[in-house]
């Protein structure tokens, strides 16, 4: 049963002798008792049920909290990553770049010295050819002074043998 503040207010009482009446009054009182110990009741259940939604709604402002914390310290977790691999793969890639500046620097060194070689094979074959040429000139030369000679010594040859046929 509910009394409401409108009931209260315009609850009346028959009137006897002495005041009013006794029984009325105290079946009211009763009624009236028993509300309110519902009422106290009902409050106390739901001041009980707000403490525990209290504790409910503090339970998840921690997770939420401890979750926005690790959201953040990941965040921050895998911007340190990024910022390590980017620099990790700037080293890799500046290390590369080295080393293939120094390959190709060897390449241009191999290739001068190649170049060298040749120039020296080209001036050696050179002065091979000329020392050829003049000892060829010279054998020639020799070959040629030669023939007069030869000329002499086959006219001695052939006077000899024909003087050892005369004799």
């Amino acid at each position: 049963m509910t009394v409401s503040k409108i009931d209260l207010l315009n609850k009346q009482f028959s009137r006897r002798m002495f005041g009013y009446s006794r029984i009325e009054v105290d079946q009211f009182m009763l009624e009236l008792a028993e509300v309110l110990g519902n009422a106290a009741d009902r409050r106390k259940n739901l001041k009980r049920k707000i403490r525990q939604l209290e504790h409910s709604v503090k339970e998840y402002r921690q997770r939420d909290e401890t979750l926005r914390d690790t959201l953040v310290s990941t965040q921050k977790m895998v911007d340190d990553l990024k910022v390590s691999a980017s620099k990790e793969a700037q080293l890799i890639m500046d290390e590369a770049r080295a080393k293939a500046d120094a390959t190709v620097q060897k390449g241009h060194n191999r290739l001068a010295q190649i170049h060298e070689e040749i120039e020296a094979l080209k001036r050696q074959r050179s002065r091979f050819e000329i020392e050829l040429k003049g000892l060829l000139k010279s054998h020639l030369e020799m070959v040629e002074l030669s023939e007069p000679g030869r000329d002499q010594v086959e006219e001695l040859e052939s006077k000899l043998k024909y003087l050892k046929k005369v004799d």
